[in-house]
């Protein structure tokens, strides 16, 4: 059977994304060519910006490597699902560092996904249930595509908005870009109907539809998006300052803080610092400290002090309650309090 050459291509680049060296000679079989063919595809390929490596020899042959820049992927049947149903998980939920980016994966891949393909997708997604560690709700992974693409394109987006006190909304927008705070999503964009700039939570929107009308982009009054949202959450919520002290270094501690919440320091005495403003209530503050599995105490404010011991007190009594006897030595473990 002859194949033409974009459709011989496009079969080689997917034998050569396989982890292996393909022999000359096997890639013709597969491919029902002559090797000199193989060579002129091979050619053909290194032309279009993948690094296509060749060994000389009785054993040589061919292999795909690492290059300089991310060419494009053939991706079969099951790898196309397998990593929709990732990227879909992972939209969900605010995915701390790669927040953006997977939303933007899923978009183009979902944008180019055989109808047949998107069934499987959503079929596997309903029929199981994530465990997340997530402290923000839970997103439609259709939701954020939709928007993305409108961000991508420039395109105008209308949607339902539910309020912080109930009240329902339609909104016509001007997409600007999607922010993750590393809890909740954030859509900034220009509200066309109030003629001004408004940040939205996503998920408080509802039937998010591009409606095929392209923009010019307009000038934020902040130099980015994440700046924007932050001087709105701020404007939007009584914020507090915090001090709190670790007996771990500054190292340890980044890994199991949110990052908005504050970046610790070492004190030079082998633990560190952490110092911040939120607007986050004071009880899932002291729940995100006892979560480091790290002995601290907390400098200030007073509130939280108090916060941190009741929280303490709690679970005590929870433990209590349980008819476990509990260890003598986890009583020496502070919870909380000045230092």
């Amino acid at each position: 059977m002859t194949i033409d050459t974009p459709a011989r291509l496009l079969q080689l680049l997917s034998l050569l994304q396989t982890p292996r060296e393909w022999p000359g000679g096997e890639l013709a079989d597969r491919l029902g060519v002559s090797r000199r063919t193989v060579r002129r595809d091979v050619d053909r390929l290194r032309e279009l910006g993948y690094p296509v490596q060749a060994t000389k020899g009785a054993d040589g042959g061919y292999r795909l490597v690492a290059g300089k820049a991310m060419p494009p992927l053939v991706l079969d049947d099951e790898e196309a699902v397998a990593i929709a149903v990732g990227l879909r998980a992972g939209a969900g939920h605010a995915v701390e560092g790669v927040e953006e980016a997977s939303v933007r994966a899923l978009a183009k891949l979902e944008q180019v996904l055989p109808s047949r393909l998107r069934h499987r997708v959503s079929t596997l997604q309903a029929a199981t249930t994530p465990l997340t560690s997530g402290d923000g709700p839970s997103i439609a992974p259709e939701t954020l595509t939709v928007m993305a693409s409108t961000v991508a394109g420039q395109e105008r987006l209308r949607f339902a908005y539910r309020d912080k006190d109930g009240s329902a909304s339609r909104r016509l927008t001007e997409p600007h870009r999607l922010v993750s705070t590393g809890r909740r999503w954030y859509l900034v964009a220009y509200d066309l109907d109030r003629a001004d700039w408004r940040t939205f939570r996503v998920d408080r929107v509802s039937e998010p539809f591009a409606t095929g009308v392209r923009f010019a982009p307009r000038e934020l009054p902040t130099g980015s998006a994440a700046e924007y949202l932050r001087q709105s959450i701020h404007r939007r919520q009584e914020t507090y300052a915090f001090e709190v002290r670790f007996a771990a270094t500054a190292e340890q501690i980044s890994t199991r803080v949110p990052r908005t919440v504050g970046a610790p320091e070492d004190d030079g005495a082998g633990g560190c610092v952490l110092r911040g403003t939120t607007g986050d209530p004071m009880e899932w503050l002291a729940v995100r400290l006892a979560m480091t599995g790290c002995e601290f105490s907390v400098q200030e404010p007073g509130e939280l002090v108090e916060c941190v011991e009741e929280l303490g007190a709690r679970l005590s009594r929870a433990a209590a309650d349980s008819g476990v006897a509990a260890d003598s030595g986890a009583t020496a473990r502070k919870g909380g309090g000045r230092a």
